[in-house]
This record gives structure tokens, C-alpha cells and sequence, in this order.
């Protein structure tokens, strides 16, 4: 389906059926080949507002699937930059198109700001220990694991990184760009110290529901340091006298029936990420917003942009 690469019919069915983590896990090896992975457009329009406003140092990227916007951040970033997601099936693809870096212990942020920017992982926060075929050389966050922002278990700070040693235990510098790094673990309970500069997420809010959008704020704004931005490309809803406002109707009105009647659920959902409710509990966790068009995709009859880049900044 979608195309002669991609995923069958049936693996969709079969997908669907999972949860989101196992679902991710059987889609990862043709994600990129479906419309689910953000528009390289997209990509592009956010890397070039982005780069008027850095360059960052260490960049965070939220639920980063197959890693998409960690090539976003490779552009505007100098030091390091880390993707975390629940689905170690993702995380595989993506260290393996985009690039690999920590392996077990060593920690790209903190070789650079130092072990008292480290904070022990939370026990649980990494979702389930089994790994999924591939997943080697993912650093877990789940409880008494090491990796970016985590303490090691004898608590003695993490190994020194050395750029371009590369191996266990340490962080690869790519020829003339930021260290790499890939941590398997739950946006709801990131496993990481307020380090990063910029935070970045692509296509991963339909997964979390209204009420979870305050402990995801606030997740974000805590491994932010202060002054540290989260930003992430919001179009506008389609109008009702479009296809597409009644195709997402319609598959929101499907998932709703399907976790309603099958476990474990599956929570995908188009329509309740509104700009109004996103801006008030963004500034609820401690945010100051602002709103950013992004030209490329130009305006709306009545003169609002068709896709707005939102800066959340977190305060002091």
C-alpha cells in the first residue's frame, strides 16, 4: 500500500491491532515509505526557521521514530543531538539510515556540560526491556540503565567521551557535525536532566491524549535548560469543505470504535491537537509562546498561515 516498498494492507490491519509500541515495532522496517513520516517540506520549511534562531548546542528529539527530525537537528546543532522514542523497532531503523552513536554508557550532553547534569533514570520510564530484533546498540531508559542523561549504575559519573572514537561506551562524531545518540524510552517520563538547548518533535502528538498533554509539556520543559526552546510545525485543521477534514473525521470516529471494543489500544488521533489548547498548556507548564508561519506553505483564504511553527520558550 501507498507504495510497492511499503506496508501490505494486512500488516497495516495487523499494526493497528497492537499496541503502539509493538505496532511501531512491526511498521519500523517500511515506515519511511508510508505518508505517517513527516514530509520532507515540512522538514525543510522548520530547519530553515530554525537556523535564523540558533545555532543550538544540544538538541532533543521528541518521539523520533526513524529519525527524520534528527537530521533536522544535525543541521542546526553544534554539539550533540539525541532522539528518544518508546519503539526500539523505530530507534533500529533509524540509527541504521541516519547514523549510530551511543552505544551503553557514554553520554554526548553531559561529556559537555559535565556528570552534574546527569539525573538518575526513573524507575519505569523506559516502557517494557525487551528490545526488538535489531535494536542492539540502543541505550534503554528503563531502571538502572546508563545513556544520555542517565547516571551509570555505580553512580560514578559517565565515561569521558572522546569525538570520533567511536565503539562501546562511546559517542560517534560524524565528519563535521554534532554526536549522535539514540535512547530508547517514554516521552512521558523522559529519563534526561534539563540539557538541551532545542527540542524538537515531528508527527507524534496523535499518540497522546488531551489529558496527557500537560505531563508531556511538562516533561519537555524539564530537560530544557532555561531559555531552552521546543518547537514543533503545526498546520492548520482543515475546513469542512475539505477531503481532508472529513478523512480525518472519519479516522478518529474508526479508532475511537477500535479501542473501544479491542485491547490494548491504540491511540492515534488527527483532530484534538488544536492550536488553542496546545498554546494554553504549553504556557500552563511554564512556556512562553510564540508563533512562527512558515512561508512555504503560504496562506488560507482568510490570511492565516496554513502551517505555523510553534517556539515554546522555557522561562527563566
Amino acid at each position: 500500500m501507498f507504495t510497492p516498498q511499503g506496508p501490505s494492507l494486512r500488516e497495516l490491519a495487523v499494526q493497528a491491532l497492537s499496541s503502539v509500541e509493538h505496532g511501531y515495532d512491526l511498521l519500523a522496517p517500511k515506515f519511511d515509505q508510508t505518508p505517517f513520516r513527516t514530509p520532507d517540506s515540512v522538514l525543510e520549511a522548520v530547519e530553515a526557521a530554525l537556523s535564523s534562531m540558533g545555532p543550538f548546542e544540544h538538541g532533543l528529539d521528541l518521539c523520533c521514530g526513524t529519525g527524520a527530525g534528527m537530521e533536522v537537528l544535525r543541521e542546526v546543532c553544534r554539539e550533540s543531538v539525541t532522539g528518544v522514542d518508546i519503539s526500539a523497532g523505530m530507534l533500529a531503523v533509524g540509527r541504521e539510515r541516519v547514523g549510530s552513536g551511543t552505544t551503553r554508557s557514554a553520554d554526548p550532553v553531559a561529556a559537555s556540560v559535565g556528570p552534574e547534569a546527569l539525573s538518575p533514570a526513573t524507575p519505569g520510564a523506559g516502557g517494557p526491556g525487551s528490545a526488538a530484533p535489531g535494536s542492539e546498540g540502543l541505550v534503554s531508559a528503563t531502571s538502572g540503565s546508563e545513556g544520555p542523561g542517565l547516571a551509570p549504575s555505580d553512580s560514578e559519573g559517565p565515561a569521558p567521551v572522546t569525538p570520533g572514537s567511536g565503539g562501546p561506551g562511546r559517542a560517534t562524531t560524524r565528519s563535521g557535525g554534532p554526536r549522535v545518540s539514540w535512547v530508547r524510552g517514554d516521552a512521558l517520563a523522559l529519563p534526561f536532566a534539563p540539557v538541551f538547548d532545542l527540542a524538537v518533535s515531528f508527527g507524534a502528538f496523535g499518540h497522546f491524549l488531551p489529558e496527557e498533554l500537560p505531563g508531556l509539556f511538562a516533561e519537555a520543559h524539564s530537560v530544557l535548560r532555561p531559555g531552552g526552546r521546543f518547537a514543533f510545525p503545526l498546520p492548520a485543521p482543515a475546513p469542512p469543505n475539505s477531503p481532508w477534514y472529513w478523512a480525518a473525521l472519519g479516522f478518529d470516529a474508526a479508532m475511537r470504535v477500535r479501542n473501544a471494543v479491542w485491547r490494548p489500544p491504540f491511540v492515534m488521533y488527527y483532530r484534538p491537537f488544536r492550536l488553542g489548547v496546545v498554546r494554553r498548556e504549553l504556557e500552563h507548564a511554564g512556556f512562553e509562546v510564540e508563533l512562527f508561519a512558515l512561508p512555504e506553505f503560504g496562506r488560507r483564504p482568510d490570511g492565516s498561515p496554513r502551517c505555523r511553527m510553534v517556539v515554546a520558550t522555557r522561562k527563566g
